[in-house]
This record gives structure tokens, sequence and C-alpha cells, in this order.
């Protein structure tokens, strides 16, 4: 793989093309092996959910199984029997290709690299999916098909989803596109109907449990994980590799004492954001999201739910003792998630910022034990 950055990849954990095994989408897999099995298969799929949860890695794998199949007219041994399976053999020569990225009947679309500054470009331009003509210009091979993988479409700036309509509105014959969407809300209708939705859930806590060992293999597993990373693989790698559960734990400790923080402890934490360009003033605005949102569900949330953190139990009872302070909280994450947004697109101080979500924090706490 190239060692340029990748729009399309999680740090710390392999490339989609890369990643062999697939843990949950069950439904998902079977909505694709049923279109397949009648013959009906959609011309584009919109695979949506969460970040990290795998619907790169299962865009992957139905490219890899829809390349690989035999033609449509059958093969020399006669009809095929129904697919129960997406998996494809590794050294299938499609499978092989595809981890190569030189399989001539797959595209992907994704943000691009800037050439002048090496760094990866905001959006996915209408330049990058004009590529398309190209693609679908050329003689498709093998069984007919042409697979393209955009990852993700959230990523398009108006022009560059205008021109992948026009694609959606005529696909060319054999043409199946395979959209990635985090938000499929803020996608054009236009698009959004043209398309065939396969939901992904979140997995399960046995399945996010396999899927992190698996990608991590030199890490120690720590079941905290399971709690904070919500059934994303992506978000289990963060934590995992960036000491995030240290972080966490610096985290409940310093709320342990609402409704008014210790001073110095709300300072080290701001003060530990640095200038923001490390990557840890992310991991704090995460993890903060992370707690005031585990906060606000956990009245609902099982007894035998797995804690972020030690301690985080007592917290979480304390400062969320009925409904209404749920609701409270719950409005509390939506304005600090909204507030970090605007800090961070007006490059306000890191340090500042947190202090300012702090004090928020305080607030809410105060109105709910006062």
């Amino acid at each position: 793989m190239s060692d340029l950055p990748q729009a399309d990849k999680i740090s710390g954990l392999p490339h989609p093309n890369e990643t062999e095994r697939l843990y949950g989408h069950d439904s998902a897999i079977a909505q694709v092996l049923e279109a397949v099995n009648r013959g009906r298969v959609h011309h584009a799929w919109m695979l949506t959910g969460p970040k990290g949860i795998g619907k790169a890695t299962l865009a992957y794998h139905i490219a890899r199984f829809l390349l690989a199949q035999d033609p449509p007219s059958g093969s020399l041994f006669g009809t095929q029997p129904p697919s129960t399976s997406l998996e494809v053999v590794k050294n299938h020569p499609v499978a092989s290709r595809i981890r190569a990225g030189s399989e001539p009947g797959l595209c992907v679309l994704r943000r691009p690299v800037d050439e002048k500054t090496g760094k990866l470009k905001t959006v996915i331009t209408v330049d990058t999916v004009r590529e398309l003509r190209k693609f679908f210009s050329l003689s498709a091979g093998g069984n007919g098909r042409r697979v393209v993988i955009v990852d993700c479409i959230d990523d398009l700036n108006s022009n560059a989803a205008n021109a992948l309509l026009k694609v959606l509105e005529e696909p060319p014959e054999g043409a199946v596109l395979l959209l990635v969407t985090h938000q499929p809300s803020r996608i054009l209708p236009t698009i959004r109907s043209r398309c065939r939705t396969l939901p992904c859930s979140p997995l399960s806590p046995e399945h996010l449990q396999k899927a992190t060992k698996t990608a991590l293999q030199d890490y120690a597993f720590d079941t905290s994980i399971i709690a904070l990373a919500e059934g994303s693989v992506g978000q289990a790698a963060e934590i995992a590799l960036t000491d995030g559960l240290k972080s966490y734990t610096a985290i409940i400790d310093m709320c342990s004492s609402l409704p008014r923080f210790d001073r110095t402890k709300l300072l080290n934490l701001a003060n530990s954001a640095g200038r923001g360009t490390d990557g840890k003033f992310d991991q704090i605005l995460n993890l903060l999201d992370i707690f005031i949102s585990r906060l606000a569900r956990s009245t609902i949330l099982p007894a035998s739910a797995h804690e972020g953190a030690v301690g985080e139990s007592e917290v979480f009872s304390k400062l969320c003792p009925d409904q209404n302070a749920s609701r409270l909280w719950a409005n509390t994450q939506l304005e600090l998630s909204q507030r970090a947004r605007q800090g961070k697109t007006a490059n306000l101080d890191p340090s500042s910022l947190i202090l300012d979500m702090g004090l928020r924090i305080e607030e809410t706490a105060l109105k709910i034990l006062s």
C-alpha cells in the first residue's frame, strides 16, 4: 500500500481491503445474498451506520464477492447453487488484485491527496467523481460487473454530489455502486432515493472484542474498551492506541467532585491538549463527548454493562439520578458538540476551549444537584 495518507483507512487498523474477517452485519449480508441469488442486484447500495463499525470492510467484501462470481450465463459445470456467504478464498485472483489495489473491475473514490501539501483534501472533489467516466468507458472483464466504492459520500462537495447523481440516474450496464455514509440524513434526497439502503449496526460486545483482537494482535485487550467504543472497532483502536483509557479515567476522577470541579484537575486536563497538533486535543474532545453521552444514557444502561473506568457507575448515579437529569445532559452534549466543532473551525486555543466546556459541564451539574 502507498505511504501517502488514505482517507478510507483508520489509523492503527488494516485497510478495509486487507481485512479478511468480517464481524457482524448479518442482516446486511443476507440482503445482498438474497438479491444476488434472485438475479436482482440493485445498481446502488447505501451502507449506513456509525463510523468505524466495518461498513467499508463490508463494501470490499461485497465488491470482492460480486467480481469473483462466475458469469451470469453459468459455469462449465452448469447452474451454480445459491450463494450462502460473501466469502472469497484468499488466493482468488480478484481478491489478490483488490488487496494490491490493481483490480480493473473496481474503482474506489475517496478524498484525494493535495499534491502541493501532501495532505488529504477536506472533500471529495468533482474531478475525483469524473474519474468514473474513464472507468466505465473501459470494457468490463470477468463476469461483466464493475463495482464502485465511495468512502464516504459524506465527503462529497456539492458539485461532486451532483456528478455522482448523474451516474446514479443513468447507471452503466453491470455497474454496482457501494456508497458508504456515516450520516445518511445529510445526503441529497435525490441520491438516497436512487439507492437501496443497507443499515449497518454497531457491533455486539462479543463481535467488537473479536474484531479488535484480530485487528490489534499485539494489544492486551481491556474490557473497558467495550463500553467506550460503543460497537465501533475504529473507536476501540483509537482508544487503545492513544492511551485513551488513562485519559478517560482522569475525566471520571475529575467529575467525581462535581457539582464543583477541582480546578487543578480541570486545568491539568485542559493543558494536556497542548497546541492541538498531536491528536491529544481530538482525543480529549472525543472522550468528553463519550462521557456525557454515556452519562445521559446511564438511566437506561443495563446493570451488567461494562464500566468505562473504575468509579464510573458511582459518578453516573450521582450526576444522573433520573430522567430529567438525563434530558439535561443530553442537551448539554448537543451544545458542547456544536461548541467543539465551532471552536476547531475558528482555531480557538485548545486549552481555552476545554476549560469552557468544563465550566458548562459544571453548570449542568449544579442545576441537577443544587
